[in-house]
């Protein structure tokens, strides 16, 4: 697919390829156990030299040093152009800066200040901080929250048209709780926690929950090690898929759990006439929801021959045991 096209005649709906999202370098077992490097990676859609193309911002941090890096792939997305920055916690002034790149002739700016930012355990941080990217005197992608102090010391304007996240993809380390966070819709971040029990005397369970509800509880893991769920989020539909067969037949370190949080609904409706609370239908899909009061409720819903199109957002999580 070519991107040649420009801003003003290219669709904001134009769908990518999933095979091209998905892709992922899996650490070695001796890295896991060794030296665990925990990885956040999100890719979006930025308008830089009047063209869309893929920016790739990665965060990676162990315990020997802290950075992230920014990629802009070339129109046909058979090359790139990167920037790397090392946030080496002995040298504070690196935690602020200013680096530039070429992108086919067109120069790139990256302005960021990471200071006074604060991290939830994560290699990424969630407040406190900006990462701004600059293309002919515009700021083309903008992450964090000092979004004033970005544009003061960029003196650039905002962009026509903002970028958007694709999809991000984490890599994360614990004996038995994950958390991560992610947006689903416009209106705000979503703690989620991704909790097992595969050890001891008991049949092997996992809880998967958001904002401090469970959603989710799987018994009898090690029959149902794989398995999909729609769930409503704020009264909107988001699917998690699971596939956890490393975690229970594989040694300690070896295979990760794999989770994916896609918003929007499957290839079905909820159908109100078939809401029948505490029973269940041969071929229904299960569905709980949380509002954002935190209540929750659940019911059935029929699979119908409606399609419903999702967003293109997807969140990825590797989940690694260690010891």
């Amino acid at each position: 697919m070519s991107f040649g096209r420009s801003i003003r005649a290219q669709s904001l709906n134009q769908q990518f390829p999933l095979a091209e999202r998905i892709t992922v370098e899996e650490p070695a077992a001796a890295a896991v156990n060794k030296s665990a490097q925990s990885t956040v990676t999100c890719v979006y859609q930025a308008n830089i030299a009047a063209y869309w193309r893929r920016v790739t911002v990665s965060w990676c941090k162990n315990l020997m040093n802290h950075s992230f890096s920014i990629k802009v792939d070339s129109l046909e997305s058979d090359f790139h152009y990167s920037c790397k920055i090392d946030l080496k916690p002995w040298h504070f002034w690196s935690k602020k800066g200013y680096k530039s790149f070429e992108v086919e002739g067109n120069q790139v700016d990256v302005y960021w200040d990471l200071r006074s930012a604060k991290f939830a355990g994560g290699p990424e941080p969630c407040a406190d901080y900006y990462v701004a990217l600059v293309s002919d005197e515009e700021v083309v992608l903008l992450l964090g929250d000092y979004k004033k102090k970005a544009y003061k010391r960029t003196k650039s304007r905002p962009a026509l048209v903002d970028a958007f996240l694709v999809y991000k993809k984490e890599n994360v380390f614990a004996k038995r709780s994950f958390s991560t966070r992610a947006k689903f819709d416009e209106r705000k971040e979503h703690d989620i926690v991704v909790e097992s029990s595969t050890s001891g005397p008991r049949d092997p369970e996992m809880w998967i929950s958001i904002d401090g509800i469970v959603l989710i509880h799987v018994r009898n893991l090690q029959w149902k090690f794989r398995g999909n769920q729609t769930v409503l989020v704020n009264k909107n539909p988001l699917q998690v898929l699971w596939d956890v067969h490393d975690w229970l037949f594989s040694s300690p370190g070896m295979g990760h759990g794999l989770f994916i949080f896609k918003p929007g609904a499957p290839d079905h409706q909820c159908d109100q006439s078939d809401i029948n609370e505490g029973s269940s239908h041969n071929g229904d899909t299960t569905t709980t929801t949380v509002d954002s009061d935190g209540s929750t409720s659940g019911y059935y819903s029929t699979r119908s021959n409606a399609h419903v199109t999702s967003p293109e957002f997807c969140l990825f999580l590797h989940a690694w045991k260690i010891d």
